[in-house]
């Protein structure tokens, strides 16, 4: 055999599968893995000593809002690299930045992924940039139903009529045609709202053919939320294709424990359509500030605020008594703003992220302020807190939670498994030493215990340490990568 690029030796192989470990060297050439196994005496260009450490396939973060992270190259540590991630799937929650031209910031949430950044037309152009900018990570994008409604519809307050869905329905296709991966929705957020189930399946209709997904951030995660759980699932069933129930949580005090009864409900589905969902290790989630979530949090931390700066990163509770106001007067005159709401409970979030068909997203907001800490937090939190500390799952478990799994659900083919002839996306790490270090007072920590983190076959990152921004393609759907 010719000379191998890179041969990582003497780790303890988890494959991504589910698979115990074994001892095993990994050999890549030309950015694909092409043999497993005893490489001692294999020449190669490059060694890298991975004795006492767990060599996995390179995490997929398969719910994010890096749609314009991508287009740069972030200076210092990396949020996803420097947690071992090497791909990540975009456009989530009904929110991607493209197809959208827009001279003035749009309405939120798609704010969120900020205001400078709405330029292209087409999906197509948008895909066309970030190979151009030769993104850092790999990426796979999705279509988000609420930006086709701002770009289509002059009014958000009611369902689209005939002419505007068949004009959001072409240009999803069109994104398909381009590689996009799917359609996502977020029928919670204004934008939205006023969408009907029948809405999204005519705008998706283009999903079956093309054999793309649908993601859903669904209409409500409190007290409502088994009718919008029967809603997604009808609209995963019409549409005939994979279905992703976005960050599935429980929100508010009186729905805490009821998990038991939404996973059993999607057990059923799953019995005759094909569904699974994404979950994030935290008790807290964070979006859009939002007046009417406020009564059902314990705490609500502000993110960032357009109309005061100095809000960031402090109590909103905390605010409003120094300010003499109610928490929900000042939550409206922060606007536009974001936050973090302590909402959830830590037995529904283990349970969650337990179960069989969870895989796992960090739904990190890059723009944020003070963003929430599963931005730069999310995976290495798996492997400490929920694997090392609190023994929910086996190592095995998890890594397979964050690569294979999500790499078939997704459609990511050739990669989420250390296998011959995938892509070498590879991270390695010490099992006894990796944990989250961001925290809602300091977000922005790497992780520890990330060893090293190859992006097709190539180091992308060291002991958190970016060492190339570019190792990463566009994984257009239903092409060769």
């Amino acid at each position: 055999m010719a000379m191998l690029d890179l041969v990582i030796e003497g780790g303890e192989v988890i494959d991504g599968s589910g698979a115990p470990r074994v001892r095993a060297d990994v050999g890549v050439q030309q950015g694909r893995i092409v043999r497993l196994g005893e490489l001692a005496g294999v020449a190669a260009r490059e060694r890298f000593d991975a004795r006492g450490r767990i060599v996995a396939p390179g995490f997929i973060d398969v719910h994010t809002h890096d749609d314009r992270l991508l287009l740069d190259a972030p200076q210092g540590a990396h949020p996803k690299l420097s947690q071992g991630v090497t791909t990540v799937v975009t456009g989530n929650c009904g929110v991607s930045l493209a197809p959208l031209c827009s001279a003035v910031t749009p309405p939120a949430p798609l704010d969120l992924l900020g205001s400078d950044a709405w330029r292209f037309d087409r999906f197509g152009d948008y895909l066309d940039a970030l190979e151009q900018a030769r993104p850092a990570l790999n990426a796979a994008c999705l279509v988000g139903h609420s930006t086709l409604r701002v770009r289509h519809m002059a009014r958000l307050d009611r369902v689209a009529n005939g002419d505007e869905t068949r004009r959001m329905a072409d240009d999803l296709a069109q994104a398909l045609e381009s590689g996009a991966i799917g359609l996502s929705t977020g029928l919670y957020y204004p934008p939205a709202r006023a969408a009907s189930a029948q809405e999204v399946i005519a705008v998706g209709a283009a999903l079956a053919g093309a054999r793309g997904i649908v993601t859903m951030h669904i209409r409500d995660e409190a007290d409502a939320i088994d009718e919008a759980l029967r809603e997604a699932l009808h609209i995963g069933r019409a549409l005939g294709v994979d279905t992703v129930l976005s960050h599935h949580k429980l929100v508010g005090k009186a729905n805490h424990g009821r998990s038991v009864q939404t996973l059993a409900a999607i057990e059923e589905a799953a019995q005759t359509q094909r569904v699974c969902f994404d979950c994030y290790p935290y008790n807290a989630s964070s979006t859009m500030l939002l007046p009417g979530r406020v009564a059902q949090s314990d705490d609500v931390r502000v993110t960032w605020s357009k109309a005061d700066a100095s809000a960031a990163g402090r109590s909103l509770f905390e605010l409003a008594r120094e300010r003499g106001r109610p928490p929900e007067q000042l939550a409206a005159e922060l606007q536009p703003a974001g936050a973090i709401y302590f909402a959830m409970s830590e037995d529904d979030v283990s349970r969650i992220l337990g179960h069989p068909m969870a895989m796992v997203g960090s739904d990190g907001l890059a723009h944020d302020t003070s963003p929430h800490p599963r931005l730069w937090g999310t995976f290495p939190r798996v492997l400490g807190h929920y694997v090392r500390e609190r023994k929910l799952f086996s190592l095995e478990t998890a890594v397979h939670k964050m690569t294979g799994l999500s790499a078939r659900r997704c459609g990511l083919h050739e990669r989420g498994l250390l296998a011959s002839g995938h892509h070498a996306d590879i991270v390695v790490f010490d099992a006894q030493r990796v944990a989250d270090r961001a925290t809602f007072d300091h977000p922005t920590e790497p992780s520890a215990g990330i060893d090293a983190v190859f992006v097709n076959g190539r180091l992308a990152c060291r002991e958190g340490r970016t060492a190339d921004v570019h190792a990463g393609r566009v994984l257009r759907h239903g092409r060769s990568d």
